[in-house]
């Protein structure tokens, strides 16, 4: 189809309408609703060519296996927390720590075993912090923000083992499909990472928050003198009730690690590829699937050795696998999007009506818009998701490096969900430190107006040299 001004309808209504609603999903369905009714403008033509564009993304070979990773991973994570991995965790971190030093080093070391997501990490470090908070000696607010630095601007920088990675290289692949690239998306996806600039200017200010802001030595704390919370209330996965067993989080994370990197590199020897490149021209997605899979069978017979039952452990991991069918929901009418989108000539329309853009204002400008949409919605996963094929299509119209723009929308969904009082980020470490959530996200807001600051900065001053 001939590029022509109807292919940005859906975008005109996924992104006006996410924002009023506050709510990801609607925005979507309606823009897929809308560009399928534009394919096929009749009462059930519309609607049976939205069934077919959604079906087709849903039994495409590579986006069968993210949903399963997606699932499988969820999964894994609920049957470690009924097992009392977590809880274990935090129970003896909490018994070595005496100093506010102590309590910040495992804040970041303990990255290396819970950077799985954003979750993950706040019910394992915000408890022992929360018990902590009057030897650290710093308010409660500063605190959660040290915490939230370590949780999704680093998982984002991670190729390997986490929630996200997944669905990053998944919007990858769907965009660069609607400008006819070939290029494989996972490797896209490691030359972006430098680029994600938020993250990694957002990690630095925690680091100085952390170590050497002097306010930090007398700040007070915001909990009462009078009254000591049992940190075990915080969250479920920490209850009183559950077992004490660390090494049922520490071994299965330190397992599906180590064999997606093994299995990563004996995909990648197989084809004759020396040791290094393995790791890029091998089937990373196919790895990452075959190594959860064989973590979660091991885990299943550690535990069971364990005399945990068997149903308890299928009904946890059914529970854990359930809680990320929303956003199973949400790829797949990304995906349908993306498709229709394509179908209609978008790309073609923003290669053809974009050239009037400097170049060197093509990366800052989508990273300040996609982290005013990302505020607003509150999800990183949403911005992605709507934003990714307009960023690939900006990159080829005005012949701006892929990986540069990859890392600018990356970039953009970070800001929302660290900063956005809507985000998962900021309700769940405001629930678990007992902060108010509009006080909390006033907080941390200018920090991250900062951080988006420099970064739209130096996507300007990088723009020269790549």
């Amino acid at each position: 189809m001939d590029a022509n001004w109807t292919s940005i309808i859906p975008f005109l209504i996924v992104i006006p309408i996410a924002m009023i609603t506050k709510q990801v999903l609607p925005g979507l369905i309606l823009g897929l609703l809308v560009g399928s009714y534009l394919i096929s403008p009749s009462i059930i033509g519309g609607m049976q060519e939205m069934l077919t564009y959604v079906v087709q993304a849903l039994i495409d070979e590579n986006n069968i296996k993210i949903i399963v990773f997606l699932y499988v991973f969820s999964g894994l994570i609920g049957m470690i927390k009924m097992t009392g991995g977590i809880k274990g965790f935090v129970e003896k971190s909490a018994e070595k720590i005496a100093t506010k030093k102590q309590a910040l080093m495992l804040t970041y070391i303990s990255t290396i075993g819970t950077f799985s997501a954003p979750t993950f990490r706040f019910v394992t470090i915000a408890p022992i912090m929360k018990a902590l908070l009057k030897k650290v000696k710093m308010s409660t607010k500063e605190l959660g923000f040290v915490i939230e630095t370590t949780a999704t601007p680093i998982i984002v920088l991670i190729p390997v083992a986490t929630a996200f990675v997944g669905y990053m290289v998944s919007v990858i692949q769907i965009s660069t499909d609607t400008i006819g690239s070939n290029i494989e998306p996972y490797s896209l996806f490691i030359q972006s990472i430098p680029f994600n600039f938020f993250a990694i200017v957002i990690i630095l200010l925690g680091v100085y928050l952390s170590f050497f802001h002097p306010s930090h030595s007398d700040a007070p704390t915001e909990m009462d003198e009078e009254k000591e919370d049992d940190w075990h209330d915080c969250h479920p996965a920490v209850h009183k009730d559950l077992p004490n067993k660390p090494w049922n989080l520490i071994i299965p994370i330190l397992l599906v690690i180590f064999l997606t990197l093994f299995l990563t590199w004996w995909d990648g020897q197989t084809e004759g590829y020396p040791f290094f490149e393995a790791f890029i021209q091998a089937d990373v997605l196919e790895a990452m699937v075959i190594s959860l899979l064989i973590t979660v069978f091991l885990s299943i017979i550690l535990y069971s050795v364990q005399r945990f039952k068997l149903s308890n452990l299928i009904n946890s991991f059914i529970m854990g696998g359930n809680d990320l069918m929303s956003v199973i929901v949400l790829l797949s009418i990304v995906w349908g999007l993306s498709s229709v989108t394509s179908d209609l000539g978008f790309s073609e329309f923003i290669t053809a009506h974009t050239d009037w853009i400097p170049k060197m204002f093509v990366a800052p400008l989508m990273f300040l818009f996609g982290a005013t949409i990302s505020y607003f919605i509150g999800s990183a996963w949403g911005t992605w998701g709507i934003l990714m094929p307009l960023g690939v299509s900006l990159s080829v119209a005005a012949d701006v490096s892929l990986p540069l723009i990859i890392g600018a929308v990356f970039a953009s969904g970070s800001f929302g969900a660290f900063a956005s009082p809507l985000s998962d980020d900021t309700n769940t470490l405001a629930k678990i430190l007992d902060l108010t959530v509009m006080d909390y996200a006033r907080y941390k807001l200018k920090p991250a107006l900062i951080a988006a600051a420099i970064t739209t900065v130096l996507y300007t001053g990088v723009t020269f040299i790549f």
